[in-house]
């Protein structure tokens, strides 16, 4: 009987440690805020003329951010900001479906990304790069990565 209780404590033990939550704070400098707040106010196009899909980011800080902070271009594969990208565009369009659980002004549009669609190496490189300073500035996560630099 003491096996049992104890088998059965050690399990709810056990449990406990793995649900434990894994959450860990993001290191943001205050350079980094400083850019997050900067308002340039110039929009960042997205486009590749060969493919000719274009996205516009019109968030103020982003601009700032991408010249300061992101990694340079050539940095990732395509292949790795694909696979990201196709990630982080399902679950930002969950969330615009779900405007009860999720900020509104945030998530106000839907992304119109398709994995199977060659959108050149610019496009997924800034679209990635916008993922990240979106999560960042606004602590939000896209999926099971934590956004770093």
């Amino acid at each position: 009987m003491k096996l049992i209780k104890l088998c059965s404590f050690l399990l709810v033990v056990l449990l406990g440690m793995g649900c434990k939550s894994q959450a860990e704070s993001l290191q943001i400098s205050p350079s980094e805020k400083a850019a997050f707040e900067s308002s340039s106010g110039q929009a960042v196009v997205i486009a590749d003329e060969a493919t000719e899909y274009e996205i516009v980011i019109i968030d103020p800080g982003f601009y700032s951010w991408l010249k300061g902070f992101a990694r340079p271009e050539g940095y990732y594969s395509q292949t790795f900001l694909e696979n990201r990208n196709a990630i982080y565009v399902m679950n930002w369009n969950q969330r615009v479906l779900l405007p009860s659980d999720y900020p509104k002004d945030l998530y106000e549009w839907p992304i119109d990304y398709d994995p199977q669609i060659d959108y050149g190496y610019e496009v997924n490189y800034k679209l990635y790069n916008y993922f990240i300073y979106f999560q960042r500035r606004y602590n939000q996560r896209l999926g099971p990565f934590i956004p770093r630099l």
